[in-house]
């Protein structure tokens, strides 16, 4: 079965959701754009300080007045899977929703993003009433408890990059545990996460326990600011990760989960065999969605001895990829998500390339394509660590690759004096699978894999300058809650 079709059939989702409602709102204007052709599909009208306010005393109170906030486990629980059961139901309308207005491929939205996005949901679900306190021994005098509670609103803010999926690990375990939501997706890419909270609406949940607002920095801004605001969970940049993590401090010291940057490291150990198994994993790690993934393996390390071949077999894979338009399953390569980052990424790799850097395959944009964004795969050599190149994230289809003569280098090599999101181990040697994670700095580390793999269980989150925090699995869940010390004196 073919999942192509005429983006023109679908119609972008533009407005705010507020209490159940579509608000078109009266801000800022933000041209939307279809990434994979330029055409422009509609315009949002960011909301500002007043309207975010509404959203959140809306979800304030809703939570209150709707008894969410008191409701028992089992009932929350009952209603995810409801929400689950719909995203499963509707999955060919939403992924075309998605797809016609991101940069992610049809097919893996309807295969991929909403399949495990489901999942998730009935994750969280299942979990609702698993939370668990604790009795903490002390004097016979008197009892210790440890009580869990949710924090009230959570602001969550989602990147472009994965929306539909984003949408739903800032909301499926918040909800879980008995809080209120308002999400902001990207600017870029608005329209799944309203159709997302509809179908949470129509599986029983109460309208305005799950807002959405629409805009950009300043809009996001006014959320983490909101004095509602219980929690905020961001994912995205580390520059604009700072300016939360500013915005927090100054109203509130709020907690936050923070997922930013990375430059992870795919690192091959000299006892690597199977080179054209290696080299399909490796692309497939810079590769994926055009390279605007968080965990984008955007730096080979490599034995000197292996790493001309290995390097030979991945451009080959990299060439033969197919760039087209997210509607279109012949196409391999989906678009940049924007002209502006695309140029960010150009400009880049040129200050990289004056540097000293050579280019061995692509450094340039796509040839014959329409007015879509799409950029070459490019594969770079003798990459200065002094150069932009290595110091920022190119968030786009590049890889460096770097040779080494020993263990200790190479290891001192994989870990970025910045970034420390994730990074691949290529063994076949059982004891370096075991030790050598041990010393790499990074909040996952994948061996002889690399990516996100399709289970919830496992969290997810970076350390240093790649942020705080988990999202997925028990420790993600537990995020979205506080835990209240209470002390009974017998008397």
């Amino acid at each position: 079965m073919s999942h192509d079709f005429d983006p023109n059939d679908v119609a972008a989702i533009t407005d705010h959701l507020i209490g159940g409602r579509r608000v078109a709102g009266d801000g800022a204007e933000i041209a939307l754009v279809r990434p994979s052709d330029g055409a422009a599909i509609g315009t949002i009208r960011a909301a500002d300080e007043a309207l975010v306010d509404e959203a959140m005393q809306n979800a304030a109170e809703v939570r209150v007045t709707s008894g969410w906030a008191t409701a028992t486990p089992l009932e929350r629980a009952r209603v995810l899977k409801a929400w689950a059961d719909l995203i499963d139901a509707r999955r060919t309308e939403l992924g075309r929703l998605e797809a016609a207005t991101t940069t992610r491929p049809v097919a893996d939205v309807i295969t991929r993003d909403l399949v495990r996005a489901a999942g998730a949901v009935r994750y969280f679900a299942e979990w609702a009433d698993k939370v668990e306190g604790a009795l903490i021994a002390g004097a016979n005098s008197g009892t210790t408890l440890l009580k869990p509670e949710p924090y009230g609103v959570i602001a969550s803010i989602a990147p472009f990059n994965f929306p539909a999926i984003n949408a739903i690990w800032k909301s499926a375990p918040a909800l879980a545990t008995g809080n209120a939501v308002v999400l902001k997706p990207s600017e870029l890419t608005p329209s799944s996460a309203v159709m997302i909270a509809e179908l949470a609406i129509e599986a029983g949940l109460p309208a305005g326990l799950f807002n959405v607002v629409q805009g950009a920095g300043a809009t996001g801004s006014a959320l983490v600011r909101h004095p509602l605001t219980g929690k905020i969970t961001f994912t995205g940049s580390s520059a604009t990760g700072a300016r939360v993590m500013a915005d927090a401090a100054m109203t509130g010291t709020k907690p936050l989960t923070l997922e930013l940057g990375g430059k992870t490291p795919q690192l091959v150990m000299d006892d690597a065999h199977d080179l054209e198994a290696l080299a399909a994993t490796i692309a497939g790690g810079f590769l994926a969605n055009a390279g605007q993934v968080c965990t984008a393996g955007s730096r080979l390390i490599a034995p000197r001895r292996l790493l001309g071949e290995l390097t030979e077999r991945i451009v080959a894979l990299a060439e033969a990829r197919v760039a087209g338009p997210t509607w279109d399953t012949r196409a391999t390569l989906p678009p940049i998500i924007s002209e502006k980052q695309a140029a960010r990424i150009d400009r880049m790799i040129a200050e990289t390339v004056a540097d000293g850097a050579t280019v061995i395959t692509g450094g340039r944009r796509c040839s014959n394509m329409n007015a879509g964004a799409y950029v070459e795969p490019t594969v770079l050599s003798g990459v200065p660590d002094t150069s932009v190149g290595f110091r920022e994230e190119f968030f786009g289809p590049v890889l460096s690759v770097y040779g080494y003569d020993d263990e200790d280098e190479a290891l001192a090599m994989a870990n970025h004096p910045r970034y420390a999101l994730a990074a691949s181990l290529y063994t076949t040697s059982a004891a370096k699978a075991l030790a050598l994670p041990a010393r790499l700095n990074a909040g996952t580390v994948w061996v002889n894999g690399h990516g996100r793999q399709p289970d919830f269980a496992t969290p997810q989150g970076g350390f240093a300058g790649s942020g705080f925090g988990k999202e997925m699995g028990r420790a993600g869940l537990e995020g979205f809650l506080r835990f209240k010390t209470v002390w009974l004196n017998h008397g």
